[in-house]
């Protein structure tokens, strides 16, 4: 019996050595430490206005509570500024950060700039793919923007149509106007694509309708959206408009009918993941292989249906 409890300890005794010698060598393995220290991660948007992102912002948030990181938002000074979203990209790396989310403003001057700099940190774009990045969260741009054409030719009524060009270089969102104008063309509905911005909508828009004749608008981006139905409003006759996104503003146009319809994809999703990615990424683990994002034709009569008000309003939910 002596025998056996004095085996007993050595055996206790040795599981002992054992697990103080692997907290002594852990610390130092390859990985360890990466895993376990707090990433910092950048996110530059395409916009001023960081309002525009709101739900794309919480779901970043979560992920970075969720994943062990610290997000910096950067908006820029003006919109679609691609020098200045460069500039704070390459600020952003030699500050340190561990990865960049990126809603592009110019993807392949972006993607140039990198190569040039050399900057090798992980980047994470959405709405528009950008050569050497990693993912990409978007829906997909063409088929939005045949949807969009899809939606008003189900309420057209003999009006011309008029297409807002607010890309600058964003290809996202030329894809979507390109689709939308191929498939109105298809359909033999006449239509005029007039470059705008959508900081200026609200001088310009009166006189792009009187210069077209168009009776209804359609936008491909969160801000055109936006700016057009607050125009919109105050005009003596208010055109069919069209656009894209899931902010607080577009949702209450809709309620209202100021908005015929919208696009209207998880925002939410989209930043929760594009933070998932981007921290995988930096720590050197495998990509998730993680599905397209879908997006829903919404109007004001269906918006408080459970799948869109998730779109619309995902703290709720």
């Amino acid at each position: 019996m002596k025998i056996g409890r004095n085996l007993i300890q050595l055996v206790i005794l040795c599981l002992l050595g054992v697990s103080v010698a692997l907290t002594l060598v852990l610390p130092e393995l390859p990985g360890i430490e990466s895993r376990r220290r707090t990433l910092e991660i950048s996110v530059l948007i395409r916009e001023a206005d960081t309002a525009l992102w709101s739900n794309a912002r919480l779901g970043m948030e979560q992920a970075a509570v969720d994943l062990g990181a610290e997000l910096r938002f950067l908006p820029l000074a003006q919109d679609n500024d691609y020098a200045s979203q460069a500039a704070l990209l390459q600020r952003e790396a030699k500050g340190g950060a561990d990865a960049v989310i990126v809603v592009p403003a110019d993807p392949e001057g972006l993607a140039a700039f990198l190569e040039e700099q050399s900057i090798e940190l992980p980047v994470v774009t959405m709405e528009s793919p950008m050569p050497g990045g990693r993912a990409c969260f978007t829906p997909e741009n063409g088929e939005m923007g045949r949807a969009l054409a899809g939606a008003f030719l189900e309420d057209r009524r003999g009006e011309r149509v008029l297409l807002l060009d607010t890309a600058s270089r964003s290809t996202g969102v030329a894809q979507r106007l390109q689709a939308c104008l191929q498939t109105l063309r298809e359909a033999g509905v006449p239509f005029e694509v007039q470059k705008a911005e959508a900081q200026s909508l609200q001088r310009d828009l009166p006189g792009l309708l009187g210069q077209t004749g168009a009776g209804a608008v359609i936008a491909f981006d969160y801000a055109a959206t936006e700016a057009l139905a607050s125009v919109a409003q105050e005009l003596p006759e208010q055109p069919l408009l069209y656009g894209v996104g899931a902010t607080g503003a577009i949702a209450a146009c809709l309620e209202k009918g100021t908005i015929a319809a919208a696009a209207a994809w998880s925002d939410y999703a989209a930043g929760y993941s594009s933070v998932q990615e981007a921290a995988r990424r930096s720590r050197g683990e495998r990509s998730l292989n993680t599905p397209q994002l879908g997006f829903r034709i919404v109007r004001g009569e269906n918006l408080y249906e459970p799948d869109n008000q998730k779109l619309f309003f995902p703290v709720m939910y």
